[in-house]
């Protein structure tokens, strides 16, 4: 069931994503990084455990980057991070 309810929030964020306009070099990145990763998660290429700590790491990190400025986009995230903790990661 959880990870159900991940895969629907991973391409919730991908849909965030891909609507957000980068302002700055910075939030290019981020959001280059972040649409490959979940990009490939949503797409099953990778597998959720074998990703889990870079994933959840580069998703705190993004939650920072864009909390002040895409409230939307830092909900979506925190979202997706307090389910990947209730699987255990």
């Amino acid at each position: 069931m959880e990870k159900q309810r991940l895969q629907e929030l991973l391409v919730q964020l991908h849909e965030e994503l891909e609507q957000t306009e980068t302002v700055d070099e910075r939030t290019g990145e981020v959001l280059t990084d972040l649409k490959k990763d979940i990009g490939r998660l949503v797409q099953e290429e990778v597998v959720i455990e074998d990703e889990q700590d870079g994933l959840t790491e580069r998703l705190g990190n993004a939650l920072d980057h864009f909390e002040e400025d895409h409230p939307k986009l830092s909900i979506v995230i925190q979202h997706v991070l307090d389910s990947l903790a209730r699987m255990g990661f």
